[in-house]
């Protein structure tokens, strides 16, 4: 490759992986698996070496991948909380036993432990008592989340030993039967799946309700210690043997080792084990054990040199297509599911996987009996690649022309590459719709979960959500989950929420493409549901945000039957049905789009929305040569490189504080 190939690809690299790192760390919503993200960053290591003129201090190679998003306040580390550095064969794990051992002598012990995949924490003791706990971040400023800590019953509140000062580094997780309950409530929510355990446990952690997270059921394992007062300890295992007997969950299965061919065995030992496991893993550790070691051999910027991190490559496995399922979710999206005989994949045993949509079956040409490829690269939802083979006499599968549970003749939706039940009183979409409407950002009416809203349409006690507002106490007792407190608190709860904003009910409507933050910008527009109601496509379309498909749905949802008798009812009930917006009177960046991307020093990037929001400006997701302002922090990655390259304007948290002065 020449110079400016290298270059060139360099910075392709370096823009992919400040991305990906803003997906995964910050927002918890990776686009790539671990496989693809660890052969890119693979890919920049080698071509730095091959042209270190192109080697930069910000280089994504230089750094460790997550930084602070200011949510909380922010926690210096007095010890860095260094990242490793992964290998992905068995011939490096060799050359790094050969490193080791040739600078610190043939009798130097290891040790193996599993890689729990999770997020980083530190957790901070004064006088055995747990008094700070905080995120990884850069690794070296990370975010107070002490109260979300206090949640986990895993992370002990007092230490077996009065210990003046401890800081110790663990791994918050999420178990793949607590992931599994989340991922269930989450999709009869009609709410976007979280894509594995460590994305989940990364979102819970950053609540700001530390309620939300208690309910999230979290774990933790502790593997280091940072610093100690009081103690001294000599190698790694000696630690982790005294964490336990302080009281600490400490990460199982690890043991000492004095050869590259032990740790290798150990390497295939845990891949077995895994199976069993109730986490996920992403790997394996090997560290030098001898404190006293560590110390001769140093560290680089970003990772100690006496460890390493064997990756495992993602799994793909045959298997046998036996059916594929038709699911009816709250909009009325009929989402194939294919089921397929068990296969082990990545430690654990699955047997289902989602097809998407029409488009994607035809284009694989996935067919009942074909032989299939099933992959689980670090995600704890499998997903098919491709079909292999196809069983004799197969033919092409397609979606029902009619809905599998009511009957009704289904629409195509080209837009969305989907295919719809289009009845409203669907009983598969009315369960889903009454969740989705007492949930926290619409009606959010406290007690009234899946399995209560399951009990009132078993006893026909409801057949819509209007239904709710007719429910007395003595109705409730008579059911087997009520007694009389509860059923007079849930009642309360319901006649509470007819207080809700306007754009909450709206949004309760469950109107298609119309989520928070659009019920907000329809509800600016019209502040009052007879405003709605009576609005043209062509003055919803008018509103900054608004497409051709979300007007539309707007226009015809007040035009249904169904929902003009339900507001019919709300307004009987006495219903908030005006907006008080939060705008001020000053609009000084009407007609202004800003961008936001990085950290900024002293404001949330939700703040610093509202801010603009508030003055009548609109924050957009994406650079384009309609953005006006681009309001960069720190680590601000591929959305200021674009910025630049367009010749837009860049602020900084300094500038932006004098605009709203």
């Amino acid at each position: 490759m020449d110079e400016i190939t290298a270059k060139k690809r360099i910075e392709e690299l370096s823009d992919e992986l400040y991305r990906y790192n803003e997906e995964y760390y910050v927002f918890d919503n990776p686009s790539v698996d671990d496989y693809t993200y660890d052969m890119k960053m693979k890919e920049l290591k080698k071509l730095e070496k091959e042209f270190p003129q192109y080697l930069s201090s910000d280089s994504p190679t230089q750094k460790v991948g997550g930084f602070a998003v200011n949510t909380f306040a922010e926690v210096k580390h007095t010890v860095q909380m260094a990242s490793l550095q992964d290998v992905f064969s068995f011939e490096e794990v060799e050359a790094y036993f050969e490193r080791c051992l040739n600078s610190l002598g043939k009798d130097t012990a290891f040790v193996v432990e599993p890689k729990i995949d999770g997020l980083s924490v530190s957790l901070e003791y004064r006088n055995g008592e747990f008094f700070r706990g905080s995120t990884r971040g850069d690794g070296f400023v990370g975010e107070d989340v002490t109260a979300n800590l206090r949640t986990i019953r895993s992370v002990p509140k007092k230490l077996n030993q009065n210990i003046p000062y401890l800081e110790v580094r663990g791994e918050v997780y999420m178990s793949r039967e607590s992931f599994n309950e989340l991922v269930k409530q989450q999709e009869i929510n009609d709410e976007k799946p979280a894509k594995n355990p460590r994305n989940a446990a990364a979102g819970s952690l950053r609540q700001k309700n530390s309620k939300v997270t208690a309910e999230r059921k979290l774990d933790i394992f502790v593997f280091n210690i940072q610093q100690i007062e009081g103690i001294n300890l000599l190698s790694h295992k000696e630690s982790l043997d005294f964490l336990k007997s302080l009281g600490f969950e400490t990460v199982p299965g690890y043991v000492s080792v004095r050869s590259a061919e032990d740790a290798i065995k150990r390497i295939n030992e845990i891949a077995e084990e895994r199976v069993d496991y109730s986490f996920d893993i992403d790997g394996v550790v090997v560290k030098v054990d001898d404190f006293s070691k560590r110390e001769a051999m140093g560290a680089t910027a970003k990772c100690p040199k006496w460890a390493v991190a064997y990756k495992y490559p993602p799994e793909e496995k045959q298997t046998i297509l036996k059916d594929i399922e038709v699911n009816v979710g709250r909009t009325g999206v009929i989402t194939p599911v294919a089921v397929f005989e068990s296969i082990s994949l990545a430690g654990t045993s699955v047997s289902r996987a989602t097809l998407h949509n029409q488009e994607f079956i035809s284009e694989k040409d996935i067919r009942i009996g074909d032989t299939i490829l099933v992959r689980k690269a670090g995600e704890i939802i499998p997903e098919v690649l491709k079909s292999i083979s196809h069983n004799e006499n197969s033919t092409p599968f397609y979606l029902p022309d009619k809905c599998p549970v009511c009957g009704t003749s289904t629409v195509s939706c080209e837009e969305e590459s989907a295919v719809r039940c289009p009845n409203v009183d669907c009983p598969a979409q009315l369960l889903r719709n009454i969740i989705h409407f007492a949930s926290k950002k619409a009606m959010d009416i406290e007690g009234l979960g899946p399995a209560n809203i399951e009990l009132l349409l078993e006893n026909n006690l409801i057949s819509s959500v209007a239904d709710l507002y007719e429910l007395k106490a003595n109705d409730l007792i008579v059911l087997e989950r009520f007694a009389e407190t509860s059923a007079e608190k849930l009642v309360a709860s319901i006649q509470n929420s007819k207080n809700a904003s306007l754009d909450r009910v709206i949004f309760a409507l469950g109107i298609r493409n119309v989520g928070s933050e659009t019920a907000k910008l329809l509800c600016d527009r019209f502040p009052d549901i007879d405003q709605i109601m009576s609005a043209t496509t062509e003055e919803i379309i008018s509103i900054d945000g608004f497409g051709d498909i979300t007007a539309k749905n707007v226009y015809d949802a007040f035009r249904n039957e169904r929902n003009i008798e339900l507001i019919k009812r709300f307004r009987e009930y006495g219903f908030t049905m005006q907006y008080i917006s939060n705008k001020s009177e000053d609009e000084r960046f009407k007609g202004l789009t800003f961008v936001l991307t990085g950290t900024l020093p002293t404001m949330t990037r939700d703040e610093a929305k509202a801010i603009i929001e508030k003055f009548g400006g609109k924050a957009s997701s994406s650079v384009s040569k309609k953005t006006n302002y681009v309001l960069a922090g720190e680590a601000a990655g591929s959305k200021l490189t674009k910025a630049v390259e367009l010749g837009l304007k860049i602020i900084d948290e300094n500038e932006f504080k004098n605009m709203i002065k």
